[in-house]
């Protein structure tokens, strides 16, 4: 089969595309037949070397979907033929196969395509585990997401409205901005203007945000805070910088007073419990047509550098995804 091959750290372009052997399936292990590929921020740090370095070569990305094509022995929870997403892979997406563990395998409902299934562990995923499980958000609570024309922020939009929240927007783009309110979102800021957050009081009656949704925390952080309602609780989600670049300063005064919080968010942390539990609520989301991923771009698996570029340079509108 052809996959993409990482042999050593650098741009996008240390990225081979080569043939590799078919994965075999042992115990409690599957191999989907990958149709789609998500493409998301992590995969860049890693092939970069900015992230802890995996042994080399690899291939990078544990996002996708495709069709099961065989399965070991100990599984009864997918069959051959099965339509599902990808949620963690042992082998890596990025390649015409991957070798996943039979718990991370997840039925794709025919309603999603498999480009819009490829798209959902890490933006959905992120973006429940923030919302639901470390802000607890709540019926009727209104959320600020930035950076919503992403995929991550899309997820986060929907997933709010869909629990009858208020929800605030923001892009930076007239395309971005429309996509959001297209989305369900309330209200949509630009976030490319100056003192675009003094608009956040006015549209909560001046009691501000319940939660915030951070995917730019070494930038935001200090204003988010001021525009958080008591017992506002921001969710930081994504950070950008390498080192000390990557640091936010804060009025602590601005967290005493309100009662808030500032939660870690990483998908990775999430317990065994939690990661089932967001599945199954995204799963019906999907069934039932409420959570609807957005592609942005799509390219050919051999052309995985133009997809870390467009993720690195472009501005967020949607998923990228890779078509093997």
């Amino acid at each position: 089969m052809k996959a993409i091959r990482i042999h050593t750290f650098g741009e996008p372009e240390v990225m081979q595309f080569e043939e590799v052997p078919d994965p075999q399936p042992g115990p409690g292990q599957v191999v989907v037949r990958v149709h789609a590929v998500g493409v998301n921020p992590v995969e860049t740090y890693v092939r970069s070397g900015i992230y802890p370095k995996p042994p080399t070569p690899f291939t990078p990305g544990n996002d996708g979907a495709g069709v099961v094509e065989a399965v070991g022995p100990e599984v009864n929870q997918v069959t051959v033929g099965d339509r599902v997403y990808i949620g963690g892979s042992i082998s890596g997406t990025y390649a015409e196969k991957s070798l996943c563990l039979a718990a991370r395998i997840h039925l794709l409902p025919p309603q999603a395509s498999y480009a819009q299934g490829a798209a959902i562990n890490i933006p959905y995923g992120t973006a429940y585990h923030a919302l639901m499980q470390r802000a607890r958000a709540l019926p009727g609570e209104s959320v600020l997401v930035h950076g919503a024309s992403g995929g991550v922020g899309i997820a986060g939009v929907q997933l709010a409205c869909t629990a009858g929240m208020t929800v605030i927007g923001t892009a930076s783009t007239d395309r971005g901005r429309k996509l959001v309110l297209e989305q369900g979102a309330h209200y949509v800021l630009d976030h490319s203007t100056p003192g675009y957050l003094d608009e956040v009081l006015p549209l909560t009656s001046g009691r501000g945000v319940d939660v915030i949704l951070e995917m730019l925390a070494n930038v935001n952080l200090g204003n988010d805070l001021n525009v958080l309602a008591r017992g506002g609780r921001v969710a930081a989600i994504g950070n950008r910088g390498p080192g000390n670049q990557g640091t936010a300063t804060i009025n602590p005064r601005a967290i005493m007073n309100r009662e808030a919080a500032i939660l870690g968010v990483s998908l990775g942390g999430a317990s065994e419990a939690e990661v089932m539990s967001m599945h199954a609520a995204l799963v019906a989301g999907l069934a039932n047509g409420s959570l609807r991923p957005v592609i942005g771009q799509e390219f050919p698996l051999a052309e995985a550098a133009k997809a870390h570029h467009a993720v690195i340079e472009s501005r967020a509108y949607g998923k990228i995804v890779l078509l093997p």
